[in-house]
């Protein structure tokens, strides 16, 4: 498990884009038959992947959590942006299929991931955070019929925005939020850009009283975005790969552009899951 300390936006503004790098970007995050983690000390999210293709990949705790397992004081959830998989927990297989999800709840001990076609496999995309409470697992299908401890995205959770004249017509899908899902306070979705559009999350904000964390995908090689951050004065920016992640402090703006149309995660963790609580940036007060 990588480790990633706390910056202060005081010293943000003088990191040249190596140290940006560092800081922030996470490069590679989805590694064959490895379950790659990194902790970041912003409200202690976890992020990271499993994608299991020859073998079934296990969630341990490692020394960092000093725990006995690694939902033993923390929940997780997840969705899966590869081939179809299968989450097994605590002896229950969870059938997974692409752009499906799962919240899964503290105290949840044996958790295994695999892949059905070793040549189309899985990739698992997770974000954990500590929680003071067991809610219930559920697996998230983003569309079709649930069944027993399963929810479809309700309607008002696919939320249309924006529009081709301003760039920016997209579709967020939010899988992990009250109303949804039940957390503690891990909230996580999807939001998809249609063809022709470019921009997220603009206008631009911030929210003090969470930090987030984009996973960047559904783009060709020679395709990049163009991530936005810093404090609304004092922007930065970092160029994004396909399946790339990058961290969001809670008083960094988080937006971006892209060459073409792509399709991120976002997962937000820390004071409150009111997700409207947002300090909204007008476009002529960005520098």
């Amino acid at each position: 498990m990588e480790l990633r300390t706390a910056a202060s936006p005081k010293d943000v503004k003088y990191y040249d884009t190596k140290r940006l790098r560092e800081e922030f970007l996470v490069e590679k995050v989805f590694r064959k038959d490895e379950i790659y983690l990194v902790y970041s000390h912003i409200d202690r999210i976890i992020f990271g992947s499993a994608v299991p293709v020859e073998k079934e990949l296990k969630l341990l705790a490692g020394d960092e959590l000093r725990a006995s397992y690694f939902l033993e004081r923390r929940e997780l959830g997840l969705i899966n942006i590869g081939g179809d998989g299968v989450v097994t927990i605590d002896g229950k297989e969870y059938s997974v299929i692409s752009r499906d999800g799962m919240y899964i709840g503290m105290g949840s001990k044996d958790i295994s991931f695999k892949s059905c076609d070793p040549k189309n496999p899985a990739k698992f995309y997770l974000n954990s955070a500590p929680a003071h409470t067991t809610y219930p697992t559920v697996l998230i299908k983003r569309e079709g019929t649930a069944g027993e401890g399963e929810v479809v995205i309700k309607p008002e959770n696919k939320k249309e925005l924006g529009c081709l004249e301003d760039a920016n017509h997209r579709t967020i899908n939010k899988y992990i939020l009250p109303g949804q899902v039940e957390s503690c306070q891990l909230e996580m979705g999807l939001t998809h850009l249609e063809p022709g559009s470019i921009w997220n999350t603009m206008p631009c904000h911030t929210h003090d009283r969470r930090m987030e964390v984009y996973l960047y995908f559904d783009m060709e090689p020679d395709a990049f975005v163009m991530h936005f951050m810093g404090e609304p004065t004092e922007t930065r920016h970092i160029i994004m790969r396909n399946e790339q992640a990058v961290i969001s402090p809670s008083w960094s703006i988080h937006s971006g552009a892209g060459s073409r149309a792509y399709t991120f995660i976002w997962g937000m963790v820390g004071e409150n899951q009111d997700f409207d609580d947002m300090d909204d940036v007008r476009n002529e007060d960005l520098l």
